[in-house]
């Protein structure tokens, strides 16, 4: 693809831009021809971009966007560079703000511009408007819940209950603030910092619940193997729930299709059935379906 194309994408992408997030460009996947490094996100008054992999593109590529954000009236122009060990972060427009929120489907969440993953997956939206659709009533483990983005639309929803589990305290702190930053009462919500393969016990103690949901990263040295460590939760799915609860599988590995999860299921969760994959947004094309985000819903039987 040329950048002259790029170009043209993102003002149209931006043509119906409001205070929502929005992705407006979205390169992972191999989707576009020579630019898989690249994504661009609208964030209110922020145009957000992040280079993936180093290309001899990027100067131009930043020209654009520049001229592009001044004439949206974006007050902000950030750069991330997820292939960098540090510095992640540069302000081509404007400044980097420390105190900055976006809006989501009318919620809002904190974002982090000190951390690689700043705060919410963008890629998740239709993802939380399934969660919260369903969480009326209903108890919920959260497992893997980073900064609780699904437990805000939980409770959002109606939840009885919100158990949130991650080894990140200050991600739970972070998820804290979320819950706040929408008035919802954290009474019934919980926040366990915790190593999830080390704490099925603690997990039984708090069930059963209705919805369980698990969103573990593909790939993170000490913590999580997806080939090795997501079959270990699935073994434990039956004593954590009750006939009529939902799993909600979610696998971001590029690596790793859909098949696997439903064949993890066959083999060691044979009381829960296939109901349905959550579609992604429709901003997150890719060549493949199975090479961005795969979200499965597994009812108990």
């Amino acid at each position: 693809m040329n950048l002259e194309k790029l170009e043209n994408i993102i003002i149209n992408n931006l043509k119906d831009k409001t205070i929502e997030v929005k992705r407006v460009f979205h390169g992972r996947g191999n989707f576009y021809e020579n630019l898989s490094f690249l994504t661009i996100d609208s964030l209110n008054d922020t145009l957000f971009t992040t280079f993936y992999e180093e290309n001899s593109l990027e100067v131009e590529i930043i020209k654009i966007l520049k001229n592009i954000a001044i004439k949206n009236d974006f007050r902000n122009l950030i750069l991330q560079r997820k292939y960098k060990n540090s510095d992640f972060f540069e302000a081509i427009l404007g400044d980097i703000p420390e105190d900055f929120f976006v809006i989501e489907n009318g919620l809002k969440y904190k974002i982090d511009f000190r951390n690689k993953n700043i705060g919410l997956f963008f890629d998740m939206k239709n993802t939380r408007e399934y969660i919260k659709s369903i969480s009326k009533n209903r108890s919920v483990l959260n497992l893997f819940s980073y900064t609780c983005a699904f437990s805000v639309v939980s409770i959002f929803g109606g939840a009885s209950r919100v158990v949130n589990i991650d080894m990140g305290k200050n991600s739970l702190n972070i998820g804290r603030l979320n819950h706040h930053l929408n008035n919802l009462d954290t009474k019934n919500v919980k926040f366990f910092p915790h190593n999830i393969l080390k704490s099925f016990g603690k997990i039984k103690q708090q069930s059963p619940f209705d919805i369980v949901i698990i969103d573990p990263p593909s790939f993170q040295k000490g913590s999580f193997i997806a080939t090795n460590d997501y079959a270990k939760i699935i073994k434990r799915l039956d004593s954590f729930t009750q006939k009529g609860s939902f799993v909600v599988a979610c696998l971001n590995d590029p690596f790793l299709t859909s098949s696997y999860l439903k064949d993890i299921f066959k083999e060691f969760a044979l009381n829960f059935k296939f109901i349905k994959r959550v579609e992604n947004p429709k901003e997150f094309i890719s060549s493949s379906d199975e090479n961005g985000l795969k979200v499965l819903i597994f009812e108990k039987i």
